[in-house]
């Protein structure tokens, strides 16, 4: 499992022009499920994301955690964040997980964290083709897979 965490002073989804997700101050988080992904995966790499300090404190140092700030979580599925790009130009995706697998995983990965932030999580539509539009405050983005734990 990917993501792809942006913190953002602003962020939204839409799917057919109309706006399905949104938030203020946060993190935008593109998530990626492959088809060796599990429920550990799903809760180790929340409670990285939940808990990374990447906002500032009041001495503007980044050591507070959206859990710390109270911000928004707006969750995008992102399937092409498993592409294996090794051979040729063209993107594979053979490593992504199928609906009826990602599904749960995204939906876990969703209400967990609407458990742990006491507020709703913001989403975009599964397998929609969706337009997000974000301002990434610092700019702060940061990558982890749950399959390299660094």
């Amino acid at each position: 499992m990917r993501v792809v965490i942006q913190r953002v002073s602003e962020a939204v989804v839409r799917v057919d022009g109309e706006v399905v997700g949104e938030i203020g101050q946060g993190l935008m988080v593109l998530l990626g499920i492959e088809t060796a992904d599990t429920e550990e995966d799903v809760d180790w790499l929340l409670n990285k994301t939940l808990n990374l300090r990447i906002f500032n404190d009041d001495k503007g140092v980044m050591n507070t955690s959206l859990l710390d700030v109270n911000g928004g979580l707006l969750v995008v599925s992102q399937f092409t964040l498993m592409a294996a790009t090794k051979k040729g130009n063209r993107p594979s995706y053979i490593r992504a997980a199928k609906h009826a697998q990602a599904i749960p995983l995204y939906e876990r990965f969703c209400t967990k964290a609407q458990q742990f932030l006491g507020q709703a999580v913001q989403k975009g539509v599964f397998g929609a083709d969706m337009k997000v539009a974000l301002i990434n405050d610092g700019p702060v983005t940061i990558q982890i897979d749950s399959k390299n734990r660094e």
